[in-house]
């Protein structure tokens, strides 16, 4: 199955080179690399330059001007502009459009497992494999539960991301795109044995982890999370780091100011059953990478 990568890059010039090497090492090889350059003040643009020079599948877009309200945004919603207009760019024959962050990398066989999981599941809608990621101790492996797919690394089949979209420009987007595709039918997955890595801590971009735990508490609220579930995922969070409980306070003071929620109230109603409290184990031993 053909597929084209895109990257949405905001000073990513540290980045992008190790990122392309693992793109350049595939054994299934994209048909193209679209990177997205967004307003960057780094050597980002330098660096696409001499890239585009040795990889002739990459291609580099401008994404929309950073107006004031935009860069104001939560940076989910930066992110999803970019993809955006990366996506106006791909070709249309292709079959998979993988998004993947600039800060990235994997082994020569992650596309083409991740092409031999759509082409052995019609149904399969977004798969991505498993984060690993350095928290400062080494490579730790992070869990998802059920049929969530990560965000950072993920591959979507064309018809599939077609009946979806628009994205969500806010946090908590790669979360709300998976319960559509769920919805309407398509099944998610991600490949435990499909290692992909990480290179910089989730949230390292925002002012510190609190604020990083508490874009998550506004995305799980906007998204109707029960509030058994948060509460849940907040104490097993912190017990490794104490900054979760921001998710939780944050969760609670949308909820005290009646906050917006998403507007698809079969998207709503998805999630909440799957947060069921009969649920919450089997939840927990997919979170702990156990059966």
């Amino acid at each position: 199955m053909s597929y084209a990568v895109v990257t949405p890059a905001h000073d990513e010039a540290e980045n992008l080179p190790r990122l392309a090497a693992a793109l350049a090492d595939q054994s299934l090889p994209p048909a193209e690399w679209i990177v997205v350059e967004d307003s960057s003040s780094d050597d980002t643009a330098a660096v696409l330059r001499s890239l585009a020079a040795e990889h002739p599948w990459l291609r580099v877009v401008e994404a929309p001007p950073r107006s004031a309200g935009l860069a104001a945004a939560p940076r989910g919603g930066r992110v999803v502009r970019a993809f955006s207009a990366g996506l106006d760019a791909v070709g249309p024959a292709l079959d998979l459009v993988a998004k993947v962050d600039a800060d990235i990398s994997f082994g020569p066989e992650y596309f083409e497992r991740l092409a031999e999981a759509f082409a052995g599941d019609p149904r399969l809608g977004i798969a991505s494999g498993t984060c690993y990621q350095d928290d400062g101790e080494g490579w730790r492996q992070f869990y998802g539960t059920a049929a969530s797919v990560w965000g950072a690394a993920r591959v979507y089949r064309r018809a599939c991301l077609e009946l979806i979209l628009p994205l969500e420009e806010r946090m908590g987007w790669d979360g709300i795109d998976v319960v559509k595709a769920n919805v309407e039918g398509w099944t998610t997955e991600i490949l435990l044995d499909l290692p992909f890595f990480h290179h910089r801590l989730e949230g390292s971009r925002e002012d510190g982890n609190w604020r990083a735990w508490a874009a998550q508490g506004e995305a799980a609220h906007y998204m109707g999370y029960r509030f058994s579930y948060v509460f849940a995922r907040t104490i097993f969070r912190a017990r490794r780091d104490p900054a979760a409980l921001s998710m939780l306070a944050t969760f609670l003071g949308c909820a005290a100011k009646r906050r917006p929620r998403y507007p698809n109230s079969d998207v709503r109603e998805f999630i909440r059953r799957q947060q069921q409290l009969r649920r919450l184990p089997s939840r927990k031993r997919e979170a702990l990478g156990r059966v």
